[in-house]
């Protein structure tokens, strides 16, 4: 493999390479690529003498939710070329700015030759422009203009409120449609749409899917690339066929459907768009394909084993449309001519084969081949009309076509294989999986959430994930129609109010117009606008427009709107110049719930502003210094935690961690993923401190290790790419992997590799199941499928082990072919946040893992633990797990070429660097990687001691607890029950071990004189100087009795912070523990602190009637009655609503144990 620094150029290289470079062969994404177009084709008009100008303008929504950004990133070289990028307030209203560019030319004023312009959406936006699409195309294009409109097709749904197919709307509009396979393709075939578009004077449409758009290749720019040829015998009519004015309308549907499509499919004729891509000797079976429906096909070929010679021996060959309406008939009518049978191989609802037809249908008898595509020859189902296809799908339809009279297969082995991989039956039963969930810090966390008894309708936006979630959130809409159901409603159901979400991008684009509805319609709802400064779902892009929530205010006065609230976590933010709309008031976010409450009753509509900067923005704009970065952390005090997972509840959060201990689970902050949110500190538990100041502590490598941590290792032999080498990435949306996979993805193109790289992402990005296909080759025009196929991964890299563990990683898995390295850290399911006490034992990740490949093809190593010990965080365990798979030699990438494709990614450079190299040692040296970051496992419960350990350890925490005579209260009683377990259950301790933890979790209650103890007795600071270093001081979240403030609707107490004095208080306090239960007690009196006491009688005396009557048949019953007490955890009200539960639960554990009923039955 050739190193970097060999290759012409490659020191030059920038991240705007990939727009200013002119000729050879660049790395660039599907987005990148449709930046790039316009610049080519102001490019091609100079060459040819034109002096042209762009125009950008759509809607931003996935697949093309990155387009945008990828513009803006651009905006240099648009400019340079005159191109004006403007995004949309809405996606019709971009569409008639761009058949407005095409009337430019119409006026003497014009200062161009022409403006080409260029719309963009996903396929709802599609929908919602019918109207100006139709006025536009049927009115045409300048001579030189042109109009490509780009449409994203979510054919699986995976990021859509519906799955989609927008060619049927674009055959209303009669927009011809391209339909590209490839990366290469969305240059090429735009060019050729353009020029199109001007020779035709119709618009043209390409259609744009996940596979694709969201996919990254090396490509060929040489300027002579794409020549496009006008057809010289197209007669036009003497007027033309470009826009004009005046033009009658009924002039111009006869000039579209007489002229102008013609004339599109001349032009596709002319330049030889439509063509074979596999040839065969032999005429036996046709398959007609365009887009990613051609690579499923090649996919297909890939796993059915088929080599080019196997498949022309078969006589099967493959035809690739361009233009999928209106379809050219020509080409491809002799072409079909003399085949068996042609097979239509196209997603969702068909619109080539009805057309294939009718160009077949003028075939000679002899020469007519059997079309068979939605259903066989006898009529029966056979390539699917809905969801997505796979190159495994069409393998097996593929096979099938070749069953001969016997009924046997001459492909029947790889089909059979291939179905036995992907039967659900076949692969290992995994644990539950990941799904998406609100960021770290999400404003949707608070904002979505509903008073009791209240519902709330659905949007679109990243708040609709609280319909996956137990917040009382009902059916969506789509954009803009927010509320409108409830009119459709409410006339006739009991129900009197609703609320509903809407995000602040929506509410811009066009749900204003649906308040207004909702306002005339005197429906009782309340609007939630959930104002976070970003369209968050589709990257976080501003609003396309000036729109700030006192803006709103005013515009909702103005529509009519009964009351307006603002809740907001910062409400003393706002300046005082601000004006607000007249009786609009700003309330913190803690009155959420009382305002709701409030708002329901008031009749007609109602709204609240809810405004918070979303978490994912605020960490970007952190990065770039454009946003503030308070000096303050949240952390947990392990010891005085009680796992009751409140502070989950009441921040919905995925940085809280658990944190497995002796005792049971507990909970920490994972530094790495806080978005400093800060709400996680309102659960009711005194365990939470704020540090202002100081920084996260890294570990000092820095002293022995000065230069690169891998100098000295030698590089390993590479895999080799035999014919293509599949990776596959596998994590958690938001933690990096997308940019892992793009620095593979520029370090192979560095190698002179060809690659493809796709990234599935949807919705995911959302804290669920992201993976990312990276195929290479040695030839970089060689045609791959941008998936990886059916046991079609060479390596697998698991970022997340849970979602290498999943059904589709599994399925790409084959037990002879793939090796895999995979991070082994066990990062909860986000499902963790509603459910304290969920599973979340990792063999059973690592068990499928192995199942499916071996024991001695995979490799596990705690990526995240050591990137945190070694480098600070776990930002970069990622880059790690890479280096890791490096010198294990499993990539088939120098390293000189992928430590210039991280130089060249230009963030966090150093860091990413080193981790890479530490990774390079964790391979090569593991007991120096252990002795450095701590050889246990971190993940992993501490390993349970003794139970004598165990009980002698909380004998001497109990004697600091009170005193040593209560330490021996305990100690005895642990005595007398082991004694009679070891006579009634030889050899079990279970019933041992639950006692002496519940039994010391019950007598240690932690008043105000224990919390004060488990502050100052040196394990909290010796806690927090392992995390932090530098000048810090704490603030600490209390609710003292008398003198918290109560929570208006609930009455429970809210927290308040006190400063660092409050440390020195604990001390004063701690000392007064002899006065725990004392007459002189003052906080013995409380309610709380009586029922406690009441409870560790109840319980001791529990343990003793145990004691007396264990036998061999209620042990089990006797368990169950133990163990119950585990869910006594939390202070407060948390607390007394866990005891209820306890006791009530008990009553029935009871009377099983005193029956020697069964522990399951009593369970029921």
């Amino acid at each position: 493999m050739p190193d970097t620094a060999d290759q012409p150029g490659a020191a030059a290289l920038t991240l705007d390479t990939k727009f200013t470079a002119s000729s050879g062969r660049i790395y660039i994404t599907g987005a990148q690529a449709l930046a790039r177009l316009p610049l080519m084709q102001r490019q091609m008009d100079q060459a040819l003498g034109l002096n042209t100008a762009g125009y950008i303008s759509g809607y931003r929504g996935s697949p093309l939710g990155g387009y945008d950004i990828a513009l803006w990133r651009a905006a240099a070289h648009l400019d340079e070329h005159h191109i004006k990028f403007q995004p949309g307030v809405n996606e019709d209203m971009a569409a008639t700015a761009c058949w407005g560019t095409q009337q430019t030319g119409m006026t003497e004023a014009a200062k161009y030759d022409g403006v080409f312009a260029i719309w963009y959406g996903k396929g709802p936006g599609v929908d919602r422009s019918g109207d100006a699409f139709k006025h536009g195309n049927y009115a045409g294009t300048a001579p030189n203009g042109g109009v490509l409109v780009l449409t994203g097709d979510d054919h699986g749904a995976v990021s859509s409120t519906t799955a989609h197919q927008s060619e049927q709307a674009l055959v209303a509009a009669m927009i011809p449609v391209l339909y590209p396979a490839s990366v290469q393709e969305f240059i090429d075939y735009g060019l050729y749409g353009f020029a199109m578009s001007r020779f035709s004077g119709a618009w043209a449409a390409m259609k744009c899917v996940n596979d694709i758009i969201e996919s990254g290749a090396s490509i060929g720019i040489d300027p002579d690339r794409v020549k496009p040829v006008l057809p010289e015998d197209f007669r036009f009519p003497e007027d033309g066929v470009h826009i004009r004015w005046p033009d009658a309308p009924k002039a111009q549907e006869a000039r579209m459907i007489k002229v102008k499509l013609k004339a599109a499919q001349a032009f596709v004729r002319e330049n030889g768009l439509d063509r074979e891509t596999h040839a065969a000797p032999m005429k036996r079976l046709g398959i007609v394909a365009a887009g990613k429906a051609w690579l499923d096909v090649c996919q297909a070929f890939e796993e059915l084993g088929l080599s080019d010679a196997m498949r022309a021996g078969l006589g099967i060959s493959v035809f690739k449309l361009a233009m999928t309406w209106p379809m050219e008939p020509s080409r491809i009518g002799a072409w079909a001519a003399g085949f068996d049978e042609i097979l239509v191989i196209e997603e969702k609802r068909n619109l080539i084969e009805d057309q294939l037809a009718r160009a077949l249908y003028r075939l000679d008898g002899p020469e007519r081949p059997r079309l068979l595509g939605k259903t066989d020859e006898a009529g029966e189902p056979l390539v699917p009309e809905h969801g997505e296809l796979s190159g495994s799908i069409v393998a097996q339809i593929i096979a099938n076509r070749f069953l001969d009279d016997n009924g046997e297969n001459c492909l029947g082995a790889a089909a059979a294989r291939i179905a036995a991989r992907t039967q659900a039956s076949n692969l290992p039963a995994a644990p539950p999986e990941r799904t998406p969930w609100f960021c770290a810090g999400c404003p949707h966390n608070t904002s979505t959430r509903l008073p009791e008894g209240s519902r709330a309708l659905s949007g679109i936006g990243c708040h609709t994930l609280a319909i996956f979630m137990d917040r009382g959130a009902g059916a969506y809409t789509h954009m803009g129609g927010e509320g409108g159901t409830w009119i459709g409603q409410a006339p006739f159901t009991s129900a009197k109010h609703v609320f509903q979400n809407i995000g602040d991008g929506t509410y811009y684009h066009s749900g204003l117009m649906a308040i207004r509805a909702a306002v005339a319609a005197g429906v009782n709802i309340t609007y939630k606008i959930l104002y976070n400064d970003a369209v968050a779902l589709t990257g976080g892009q501003p609003l396309d427009g000036s729109l700030m929530p006192w803006d709103i205010t005013h515009q909702l006065w103005a529509e009519g709107v009964k009351r307006i609230a603002v809740v907001t976590d910062e409400p003393g933010k706002y300046s005082g110049a601000v004006t607000w709309a007249p009786g609009a008031k700003i309330h913190h976010r803690r009155e959420l719930e009382r305002l709701q409450i409030e708002l329901r009753d008031v009749p007609g509509v109602t709204a609240i502003v809810y405004d918070q900067t979303c978490a994912a923005e605020k960490r970007r704009r952190r990065k770039r210094g454009r946003f503030p970065d308070p000096p303050r952390r949240i952390f947990i005090n392990e010891d005085v935690c009680e796992g009751c997972g409140d502070c989950s509840t009441v921040s919905n959060c995925v940085a809280i961690l658990p944190a497995e201990t002796p005792l049971g689970r507990k909970r920490e902050v994972d530094q790495s993923s806080c978005n400093k949110d800060y709400s996680c500190a309102e659960g009711f538990c005194p365990s939470f401190v704020s540090v202002h100041g100081g920084e996260l502590r890294r570990m000092d490598t820095k002293a022995e290790f000065d230069g690169d941590p891998a100098a000295g290792l030698a590089d390993p032999e590479a895999a080799a790419v035999a014919g293509n080498f599949s990776i596959l990435l596998t994590g958690i949306g938001g933690t990096g992997v997308i940019t892992s996979a793009a620095l593979l993805g520029t370090a192979a193109h560095l190698d002179g590799l060809g690659c493809s790289v796709l990234d599935q992402t949807g919705v995911s990005q959302k804290n669920g199941a992201v993976m990312s296909h990276v195929r290479l080759s040695q030839d970089p025009d060689s045609n791959l499928g941008t998936r990886i196929g059916t046991g079609g991964a060479d390596l697998i890299v698991g970022f997340d082990m849970v979602v290498a563990a999943g059904s589709e990683a599994i399925t790409a898995m084959d037990g002879e072919r793939s090796r895999a390295v995979i991070n082994d850290h066990m990062v909860p399911l986000a499902a963790f946040a509603e459910n304290p006490d969920m599973d979340l034992n990792r063999d059973g990740y690592t068990n499928v893992i192995q199942a499916k490949l071996g024991r001695d093809r995979v490799d596990f190593v705690n990526a995240t633990h050591m990137a945190t010990r070694l480098l600070g965080d776990t930002i970069t365990a990622n880059i790690f797990v890479l280096g890791f798979a490096y010198q294990k030699g499993l990539l088939p990438i120098s390293q000189a070429s992928i430590a210039a494709a991280i130089r060249l990614n230009d963030v966090a450079v150093e860091d990413n660097l080193r981790s890479f190299a530490w990774g390079r040692v964790a391979a090569a040296d593991p007991a120096r990687i252990a002795e450095l970051t701590g050889s246990g496992d971190q993940d992993r419960p501490p390993a349970e001691t003794s139970l004598s350990a165990f009980i002698a350890a909380n004998g001497r925490d109990l004697a600091a607890y009170q005193n040593r005579g209560y330490a021996a209260r305990y100690l005895e009683r642990m005595d007398r029950l082991l004694g009679r377990e070891k006579e009634a259950a030889p050899g079990r301790q279970e019933l041992g071990r639950a006692a002496a933890r519940n039994l010391y979790r019950l007598m240690a209650y932690k008043d105000e004189y224990e919390v004060a103890r488990l502050y100052t007795d040196g394990r909290f600071r010796q806690s927090l100087e392992t995390r932090f270093t530098g000048k810090y001081r704490l603030g600490y979240h209390l609710a003292p009795p008398l003198l918290a403030p109560r929570d208006r609707v609930s009455g429970a107490p809210r927290k308040l912070q006190f400063g660092a004095w409050m440390g020195g208080a604990f001390k004063v306090l701690a000392r007064l523990k002899f006065l725990r239960a004392t007459p002189f007690d003052p906080f013995g009196y409380l309610a709380e602190r009586r029922r406690e006491r009441r409870l560790r009688g109840t319980f001791e005396t529990l343990v003793e009637e145990i004691t007396a009557g264990l036998t061999s048949d209620n042990y089990d019953a006797a368990l169950a009655l133990i163990a119950n007490y585990d869910q006594v955890r939390g202070y407060g009200h948390v607390k007394r609503a866990a005891m209820d539960d306890a006791e009530r639960d008990a009553e029935a554990l009871r009377a099983a144990f005193r029956n020697g009923d069964d522990a399951r039955q009593a369970a029921e």
